[in-house]
């Protein structure tokens, strides 16, 4: 019987080790993400300025340029 709970001591152990380690990773993770987020929230405002620009350099084209490429597609 006393082995049942020195057994039954080791894996409660093991559990709150488990949860520990979890808990960090879940913290560490969480940051990451947050990170991530910031990243692609750069990455999108890049985007959405270099879209602007190319609509600038489009609108400056020659109406007979852009008639062309509209017939080659």
């Amino acid at each position: 019987m006393t082995s049942d709970f020195e057994s039954l001591a080791e894996k409660i152990n093991q559990l709150a080790e488990l949860t520990v380690a979890l808990r960090r990773e879940n913290a560490e993770l969480r940051i990451r993400n947050a990170e991530l987020t910031g990243e692609q929230s750069i990455v999108n405002q890049r985007l959405a300025q270099a879209r602007e620009r190319i609509a600038g350099l489009i609108s400056t084209l020659p109406m007979a340029v852009m008639e062309e490429e509209e017939a080659g597609e």
